[in-house]
This record gives structure tokens, sequence and C-alpha cells, in this order.
């Protein structure tokens, strides 16, 4: 049974605008028409739950496309997932780095926290970038 872009927008949780978005970016393809709106097979669901899976862990888009292969089965590249998950990997120790950072800044027992060692490492370390999104491995405190 082909769902009709309203149906698919109402399953999926996006907006039509959104579909048609995606259309454009050859994500996905409507089947036919009925009347003016576009109708689909129900298997652009799991393509739609693809490409939502694809951008939490974020990906692009165009990184996304050729993953969902031409046939309809996913053709998922290993390569870019362990990538993906490396590069998690380093947000992830950069925002636990930035966490403690903010739990030590705001327990820290001196009187101001210019004056506090563990502080002024915080600070050295943003100064020279670990916060930034491709530096953080361990933190320097």
């Amino acid at each position: 049974m082909l769902l009709d872009i309203g149906e698919v927008a109402r399953k999926s949780g996006l907006s039509p605008a959104t579909l048609r978005f995606y259309e454009e970016k050859g994500l996905i393809a409507p089947v036919g028409r009925r009347g003016l709106r576009r109708l689909y097979e129900p298997v652009v669901l799991e393509r739609l739950a693809l490409v939502a899976l694809g951008r939490a862990a974020g990906f692009t888009l165009a990184e996304i496309g050729p993953m969902l292969g031409d046939d309809g089965v996913p053709a998922l590249n290993r390569q870019m997932l362990a990538d993906k998950a490396d590069a998690l990997d380093r947000t992830i120790a950069r925002l636990m780095a930035m966490r403690d950072g903010l739990r030590h800044a705001a327990a820290c027992p001196a009187p101001r926290h210019m004056e506090c060692p563990t502080f002024r490492r915080i600070l050295d370390a943003a100064a020279h970038g670990f916060f930034s999104r491709d530096k953080a491995e361990t933190a320097p405190f």
C-alpha cells in the first residue's frame, strides 16, 4: 500500500518540506502521485530512519546518501562508520574534560578561581585549543 506525503510525514515525524528537500537531495524518491500529493513505498520509512540515525551520529546528508544504496539495500561504509566512532570518542573526551573542569570550578575551595592551580591549567588548556572539536584526547589537568 502506497503512502502519500502526509502519511509519510506523520509516521516519520518529518515535515512535508523536509521530505521534499530529501527528495531533492536524492535520499528518497516518490513512486507516483495521487493528484498533487507524492506517493511513496512503505520502505521509505526505513530509509528515513537510516537518515535520522546517520544525522544523529553526525553524518552529513552528502555522506548519508551513498550509504542508503541505489537498490534500496543500505550500503554502509564500514570505514566511515569506524572513523565517525573515533570522532565521537574525541568529542566525548572533550566534553568530559569540559564537564570535569566545570565541576572543579564550581567546587573549587580557592578564594578566587585565578588562585586555583587546577583552574589555571584549565585556562591554559583552553588557550591552547584543547577544548576545540579536534583536539581533546586526554584532559591535561
